[in-house]
């Protein structure tokens, strides 16, 4: 790795999980280093084993593990008989000794290194059982046997995809886990996702947690897929890099849809399959009510394929976003690109009606106070630190809001009358601090947004990671 490589990495390592950064000094033109990111490279740092395996140990101060389950079946996968048989020989008990099904939850621990002391990499997408019987408070892992060692699992199978399949759970609490593992799947065209939680039909007090760490994820139609529900999505040291799908304009990186929570931390998301006469998928589409991004990286390129001309961070305005370090790249993309880096959409309603603590249509019991930084407590909020952008031209603006509409068009998820409302019937606002790179501005004309603002000592918790949390979910509930 050259120095320089080294250097960017170490300034995307946070230094604490439970520290939040304070303001910084804003310095124009600042620029992300120009060099190539290939597909190849190892853009996530890496760090020794010991410290992986404290780190795991540690979970968001948000995120309930108590009452766990251990999980009923642990497989052991030997890495060179393995790759031999091109397909999983285990080290002690077997698929077959389950008959192809489990209940209680699993453990899938792969041999780390091969008999030459490399990474062991495995001909073959991950065997998953049959999940039967009880399934409160169950887990279902998949790690590397070394903590921060990771393996990889490669084939140009149409449908490999580490999938978990769980249907109508109701209120059933479930984990799942993956650490230090890296899919391959070049040919996954079939797959929902690469990594797809499948899990659907959780309802209150029941709750999906899903953590992937030291990751890396290339294939299926989505890279990573995760469905609406109530569900917590934490992903750290992780590597995000493109789809496979034939549907460029519907497919995406990730597609985080409706969720509670989504937390990205320490990460990179890029290459994104593009095509040449349509706009494409978002590097990351993320409809969670709560969303965390803390030192990640999206851009749009492209590796073998034409670079998405998409905004690269598609968010939904409905709900609250908090974002420290965050960095854009664009490269320029075959079609004109869409203006904004960063859209907060308000035209289609993702997630079950209970994830919101007021209306998300204008309502005639609303109307935004004459001081808005003062009442920022009362409004959905989305608030953005030391944003840093590259592109091959000087955007127009990062951070566009979109305005919030008068109903939803009956059996469909969309809004109507986004184009009638006024400013003063938006629930919404939107702050930028420290916004710098190759822009003019940091925001498109609509909504409620302020850019550096002086904020009032009441608003303060805006800045403060952990006390945004606690607000946005303390307002429905969790």
């Amino acid at each position: 790795m050259s120095r320089r490589r080294l250097a960017i990495l170490l300034a995307l390592v946070p230094t604490t999980l439970l520290s939040s950064a304070g303001p910084v000094k804003q310095t124009p033109g600042v620029m992300l280093p120009t060099e190539t990111l290939a597909a190849t490279e190892n853009v996530t740092s890496r760090e020794p084993p010991q410290n992986a395996a404290q780190r795991d140990r540690a979970y968001p101060f948000y995120m309930p593990m108590q009452n766990l389950r251990t999980p009923a079946a642990t497989l052991r996968i030997r890495c060179d008989a393995s790759r031999a048989a091109r397909r999983e020989v285990y080290a002690g008990p077997s698929a077959e000794s389950l008959y192809g099904r489990v209940e209680g939850g699993f453990e899938f621990i792969y041999e780390a290194y091969d008999s030459s002391g490399q990474p062991c990499v495995y001909p073959f997408a991950p065997w998953m059982p049959q999940i039967v019987g009880s399934t409160q408070g169950t887990q279902y892992i998949f790690r590397s046997s070394v903590p921060g060692v990771p393996v990889t699992f490669r084939t140009d199978d149409a449908w490999a995809s580490i999938n978990l399949r769980l249907f109508d759970l109701g209120p059933q609490r479930v984990h799942f886990e993956m650490r230090d593992i890296a899919l391959d799947f070049p040919g996954a065209g079939e797959a929902k996702g690469a990594v797809h939680l499948e899990v659907t039909g959780v309802t209150r007090p029941g709750l999906l947690t899903a953590v992937i760490r030291r990751a890396k994820v290339f294939g299926g139609k989505n890279a990573l897929f995760v469905p609406g529900g109530q569900t917590m999505v934490y992903v750290e040291d992780s590597e995000i890099r493109g789809n496979v799908g034939d549907n460029v304009d519907q497919e995406h990186s990730t597609y985080i849809n409706g969720t509670l929570v989504s937390h990205l931390r320490n990460s990179v998301w890029y290459g994104q399959k593009g095509w040449i006469d349509v706009a494409s998928g978002h590097q990351l589409k993320d409809k969670a009510y709560l969303r965390i991004y803390e030192d990640v990286t999206v851009a749009n390129l492209p590796g073998v394929t034409t670079p998405s001309a998409m905004p690269l961070v598609d968010i939904s305005a409905f709900g609250f976003t908090w974002s420290n370090n965050l960095r854009l790249k664009r490269v320029a993309p075959a079609q004109a690109p869409r203006d904004a880096l960063v859209d907060l959409r308000t035209e289609i309603v993702y997630g079950a009606p209970e994830n919101y603590p007021w209306n998300i249509m204008v309502s005639p019991d609303w109307r935004m106070p004459s001081s808005p930084l003062a009442a920022l407590d009362q409004v959905y909020l989305s608030v953005f630190q030391n944003t840093v952008v590259e592109s091959f031209r000087t955007e127009p603006y990062v951070f566009a809001l979109r305005p919030q509409g008068l109903g939803v068009e009956p059996g469909t998820p969309t809004v109507m009358g986004n184009e009638r409302t006024t400013r003063a019937q938006q629930r919404m606002v939107s702050l930028a601090f420290a916004t710098r790179g190759t822009i003019r501005k940091p925001y498109s004309p609509e909504g409620w947004t302020y850019v550096d603002p002086a904020l009032p000592p009441e608003a303060s918790w805006v800045r403060d990671r952990d006390a945004f949390i606690r607000h946005a979910l303390g307002l429905i509930g969790q």
